[in-house]
């Protein structure tokens, strides 16, 4: 079975519901869909953010997020993957992830949407610069990110 994965980066905003519907759509044969969405909090280790601007190095990002989905797709049965990163500046409250996965019973489309979200935190091209207060800071890969992987 051939597993359909839909990567996007971009600037501009998604719709959750509509990622929704993309991963249901004509998709008969999986019973299960596991989604994730992170947004950019205002507050972070302790300190205000008013903004996050994320950058990242077109072409190869894309590439790293294929083989973040493939590599879910070769450990679990999947129907569908989409996974969607901003970059840019974005405020607090806005949403900076989405990864979904359908399958035809819910562990394998949990455990696939958490295995990419761990991977993603770390292996992706994407660097963090919060804005606050306090200045500005590159945000740097967490210990507790990490450490997640080890489950995997």
């Amino acid at each position: 079975m051939s597993v359909a994965v839909s990567i996007a980066v971009q600037r501009e905003a998604f719709d959750v519901g509509a990622e929704y519907a993309q991963l249901r759509q004509h998709n008969c044969a999986d019973g299960a869909t596991a989604m994730f969405t992170g947004s950019v909090r205002d507050l972070n280790m302790a300190q205000s953010v008013s903004c996050l601007e994320l950058e990242h190095y077109p072409g190869m990002t894309e590439k790293v997020l294929r083989e973040i989905a493939g590599q879910a797709a070769g450990r679990w049965q999947l129907g569908r993957v989409r996974i969607v990163h901003r970059f840019g500046r974005l405020h607090p409250g806005e949403d900076i992830v989405f990864v979904g996965s359908t399958a035809p019973h819910r562990q394998a489309a949990l455990d696939a949407c958490a295995f990419m979200m761990d991977f993603l935190k770390t292996r992706a091209p994407f660097w963090k610069k919060e804005s606050g207060p306090e200045g500005e800071h590159w945000v740097a890969a967490r210990q507790s990110d990490l450490k997640a992987l080890d489950k995997w």
